[in-house]
């Protein structure tokens, strides 16, 4: 099929001529076979999918190389959203929405288009698409696969010019690939229409909002539903055919205070489950949003905290946040992009990059990935999948032994000592690669103490090191409910100091006689992954601690298009010398009146 006038013989242009072909024409096609392809598939998306790949298999330049590897991945979603505060409705919608990916490659396995820094822009041509169509209308479907193919191939055949231009410019090591094989995957499983009780929603999701009548002190609150059912289909030019399901249901809720010298407080909750059905009861989540409610009055009343050095323990629900974030997050392994002039693209890269064989826990320590397995204890699992978004089936895998680290997250793209993929690319990435995440993480310790002995270990260390209190913290603020302001701030008060950790929420000062006191305002300082070999001693309690993970920092709530669904099962912990400090943002002014009283006056 012809849609251009340009042909292929080689590579080698320079950045400018290229740019000049580019702006000027368009490709020619040549209809071939690019790699074995399943039999037409009945259903249209499908079926357009393959026909549309196997016509895209060898698009061509002037010049230039054609693809390598086309790969189409499609997700879609019906979602249902309802949120309410002081039990008044604020919004209600039900919508569907389809999404494509397009990764077109040029070059080959070892070096194509991809992990360039500057690479990850589309300037290929536009052509004004609005939303991937929502019908499987067989044509309309092919027209616009074709031209977001066509548009990816003109970017791609770009990137790879200035890339090689860059390497030229670059003292190169030992080049890894940037791309790996993987063996072809046919999954194909069925997506479901969405099937919640709208109504029924709504009247709950407006009781729980009213709770917070109840607390004059609450300044701002909101208790917000989702339920979204859908998936993904992907089909690449390796034979791979996925249909994957991804359906799951929250209820968040969210709080805000304000102590009498300005500090806003804050707590929130949330429950999920993979079906709305499945949901927690009433009893629960009450208890829940109650809870919540009375943590930010409490924290309004609490003083300020100090300065502190010494050790911390993170009590329940605490350990595994502490945990997801400073371990589970830096076991997922990317590679810095190629880059010239300074651009970085802002690449973060793991604290546990080149430790691989080293002590990143005490002895005593196990961690493993699980997306396999479906519960524990009788408990549906939130992080349970069967194949991730670059068709890679995963299975368990052992990241840490015996306190040793033995392997990462992977995806597709190598990294130094793997070559391919594990199955864990879970959400988008940059510069052309997938972003790992874990799935159900378990970390488990073969030497452990009931809780109150962790409290009664804490209380003798600092006596012993003559301290007037200890610290206990019960919650952290992740995945974080802050404001994108707070978090942009907090991320340049670290600039050159790593990565940093979300707030403590709830912090308690524990007394040498058993007394505790809620402090509020303190953050962490220096607290990594390296932190963790400092872990003294490990509870026997273990539950899970669910999330929806995500690209954001500190896996911000709604500040990514992209999440997955997580679960960690950890116990407490108590970590040896750790510093916290108080926030030093300025702050906010109090409303210049009181608020409007909750229950309207009778007349």
């Amino acid at each position: 099929m012809r849609v251009g006038g340009l042909r292929h013989r080689g590579a080698g242009d320079s950045p400018a001529l290229l740019s000049m072909l580019l702006g000027t024409a368009a490709i020619t096609v040549v209809i071939t076979m690019f790699a074995q392809a399943p039999a037409p598939a009945k259903d249209p998306l499908l079926q357009a999918m393959h026909d549309e790949l196997q016509r895209s298999g060898k698009m061509t330049l002037n010049n230039l190389e054609a693809p390598y590897f086309v790969q189409y991945l499609i997700d879609e979603a019906e979602n249902f959203s309802v949120s309410a505060s002081l039990g008044g409705l604020v919004s209600r919608r039900r919508d569907r929405f389809r999404e494509p990916q397009i990764n077109v490659r040029v070059g080959d396995y070892k070096f194509d288009n991809t992990n360039y820094a500057a690479g990850g822009f589309n300037s290929g041509s536009r052509y004004d698409l609005e939303r991937f169509p929502l019908e499987n209308s067989y044509p309309l479907l092919r027209r616009y696969l074709w031209l977001e193919t066509d548009s990816a191939y003109k970017s791609a055949v770009e990137a790879i010019s200035r890339k090689r231009a860059a390497v030229r410019n670059l003292q190169q090591g030992d080049q890894l690939n940037d791309f790996a094989h993987a063996e072809p995957v046919h999954h194909v499983r069925e997506l479901h229409p969405l099937a919640i009780d709208e109504d029924g929603w709504i009247r709950r999701v407006r009781t729980l909002s009213g709770i917070f009548s109840q607390y004059s002190e609450v300044k701002n609150s909101s208790v917000e539903l989702e339920a979204s059912t859908g998936g993904y289909t992907l089909v690449n030019s390796e034979g791979t055919e996925v249909r994957e399901p991804e359906d799951a249901t929250y209820l968040r809720v969210r709080a805000i205070a304000q102590s009498p010298d300005g500090m806003t407080l804050r707590d929130a909750v949330t429950f999920h489950s993979l079906d709305a059905a499945r949901m927690p009861g009433d009893a629960e989540m009450t208890r829940g949003v109650t809870a919540l409610a009375e943590n930010v009055v409490a924290l309004a009343h609490a003083p300020t905290g100090e300065d502190y050095s010494g050790p911390v323990l993170f009590e329940g629900t605490a350990g595994a946040q502490i945990l997801a974030e400073v371990l589970g997050k830096n076991l997922a392994l990317t590679r810095r992009p190629v880059a010239t002039g300074g651009r970085g693209g802002g690449f973060l890269p793991s604290e546990l990059d080149g430790r691989l064989g080293a002590r990143v826990l005490p002895e005593s320590f196990d961690v493993v990935d699980d997306p396999t397995q479906k519960e524990w204890r009788g408990r549906p699992l939130f992080g349970s999948y069967e194949v991730d978004r670059e068709g890679v089936v995963p299975k368990p895998l052992r990241l840490v032994e015996k306190g040793v680290l033995k392997s990462y997250l992977l995806t597709r793209q190598p990294v130094r000592g793997f070559e391919g993929s594990n199955g864990r690319a879970r959400l988008p990435g940059s510069f052309g690669a997938s972003t790992p995440t874990f799935s159900n993480l378990f970390i488990s310790a073969s030497d452990t103490v009931p809780v109150a002995e962790l409290k009664k270990k804490l209380i003798d260390l600092i006596q012993t090191r003559g301290k007037p209190y200890a610290i206990i913290v019960r919650k952290m603020d992740f995945p974080s409910s802050a404001s994108v302001d707070e978090v942009r701030r907090m991320l340049t008060a670290s600039q050159g100091g790593g990565r940093p950790v979300s707030m403590p929420l709830l912090v308690y000062k524990l007394f040498p006689d058993g007394r505790e006191e809620l402090v509020r305002g303190l953050r962490f300082r220096g607290l990594n992954a390296r932190s963790l070999k400092d872990i003294l001693a490990a509870g026997n309690d273990s539950a899970p601690f669910e999330y929806m993970d995500s690209a954001a920092p500190f896996a911000l709530m709604g500040a990514s298009g992209f999440t997955a669904e997580a679960c960690v099962v950890a116990p407490s912990i108590l970590v040896d010398d750790l510093e916290l400090h108080p926030v030093e943002d300025e702050l906010p002014k109090l409303p210049v009146v009181s608020a409007p009283e909750l229950i309207r006056q009778q007349p």
